[in-house]
């Protein structure tokens, strides 16, 4: 497998439901691999996720570097469960971050 530069991944963002009704947001540059590895018990999951199965992907989209997704990532994780849920369900896109994606880095 070839890795690619930092420079040339493509960063996404994304929400898992949990069985508990719950969301988690991350990010990865492989969301099916990524996704795998929460449902796995390698260990390679995030400890938030452990027990809380079955998962479900609900939400994913690309952002680009990796700098604008972890920005991306801290608001969403701030929105409130109600937010949570209309991303979630496509009632709210990512212009309703228009904010952060017009920033440049310094």
């Amino acid at each position: 497998m070839k890795i690619k530069p930092e420079a040339m991944q493509i960063w996404s963002i994304y929400l898992i439901r949990c069985n508990d009704r719950s969301l988690y947001t991350g990010i990865t540059t492989d969301i099916a691999r990524r996704f795998q590895e929460h449902q796995n018990t390698t260990g390679r999951g995030a400890k938030y996720l452990k027990g809380k199965g079955p998962l479900k992907l609900v939400w994913h989209a690309e952002i680009g570097d990796r700098s604008l997704a972890l920005k991306l990532e801290d608001r969403v994780k701030k929105l409130s469960k109600k937010e949570k849920e209309q991303l979630a369900a496509g009632k709210i896109d990512l212009k309703y971050f228009k904010d952060i994606l017009t920033q440049q880095d310094d």
